[in-house]
């Protein structure tokens, strides 16, 4: 247990894939700490039926608690939604687990959010998660802007799809739908200074499909995207990098703002291109991934 006042979030996670493992299916969990996905969300919600929940926690605990110091995986892990008594049942069950981020479903309200995390917190050691909540309801969608600012320690927003779309009859391949969620969760997002993650992609044969989808997502600013089978990993792991031209413009971008700041020029040309604050800073966040992913951070 901890007396210790809530932190800030974590530093930004490199979390371009995150692969779903149903936390009632252990023989999964060896092959999913070996694939190539950057996180692992082991799933005590949805996936598993309410009969094997009880179960599933066993499963999820042994396997957190007898993991190595460094797995090389960001450890997600997807509660039951809080306020339930199943949430309660996941509180006790992962007490002291090293969890990096713990998933947040079903959120609707910067009070709950801060509800859950106090919950939470007097279970905790040293090791305390980040947030990462979910945008699967018109009423989160309203207010993901608050969501995103409820609590120092929330780290993300990820879309819901099937729970934001299918109760409410909107096709899941309308593209201006989809443009629409993803550019307010990332808004969102970026108000509160944290990453928006994409959904799932259900149709797993799909395969084109999905790099679309991760296409359309990297685009509007996303940091990666979930993945419900192992196939879809090196996909999301492609697309979410920058590639050698977005690295090489961007360090000849910070390469030159350098160069502007100590002459004292807020505006100038890179390559026949104005230049200024915006750009600048995101081209340091190229470089900053990039360079991570470099050093194997």
């Amino acid at each position: 247990m901890s007396d210790k006042p809530a932190g800030p979030a974590p530093a930004m996670t490199l979390m371009r894939s995150k692969l779903f493992v149903p936390a009632s299916r252990p023989e999964l969990f060896e092959k999913a700490l070996a694939s190539a996905a950057d996180a692992l969300s082991f799933d005590l919600e949805d996936a598993v039926a309410p009969s094997q929940k009880p179960q599933a926690r066993a499963h999820l605990t042994a396997l957190l608690r007898g993991l190595a110091p460094a797995t090389g995986k960001t450890i997600v892990v997807r509660v039951n939604a809080p306020g339930t008594a199943e949430f309660d049942a996941d509180v006790a069950a992962l007490a002291s687990a090293p969890i990096d981020i713990i998933n947040l479903p079903m959120t609707e309200n910067a009070d709950a959010v801060v509800e859950a995390i106090a919950r939470i917190e007097p279970n905790e050691t040293a090791h305390r998660a980040g947030f990462l909540l979910n945008i699967e309801t018109p009423k989160a969608l309203r207010k993901a802007a608050d969501l995103a600012a409820a609590h120092p320690r929330v780290m993300g927003l990820q879309i819901g799809y099937a729970d934001l779309l299918e109760p409410n009859g909107i096709a899941r391949n309308d593209r201006d739908a989809l443009a629409y969620i993803r550019l307010a969760v990332r808004l969102a997002a970026a108000e509160a200074g944290i990453a928006a993650y994409d959904g799932a992609f259900a149709a797993v044969k799909d395969a084109e499909g999905y790099r679309a989808e991760c296409i359309a997502a990297k685009r509007h600013g996303f940091a990666g995207k979930s993945c419900i089978h192992p196939s879809q990993i090196a996909t999301a792991n492609e697309v979410f990098m920058p590639d050698a031209g977005e690295i090489a413009w961007a360090r000849k971008v910070v390469a030159a703002a350098v160069d502007a700041d100590a002459s004292g020029i807020g505006a100038y040309l890179v390559d026949g291109h104005m230049i200024d604050k915006p750009f600048v800073e995101r081209a340091r966040a190229v470089v900053a991934l990039a360079d991570r992913r470099h050093n194997g951070a």
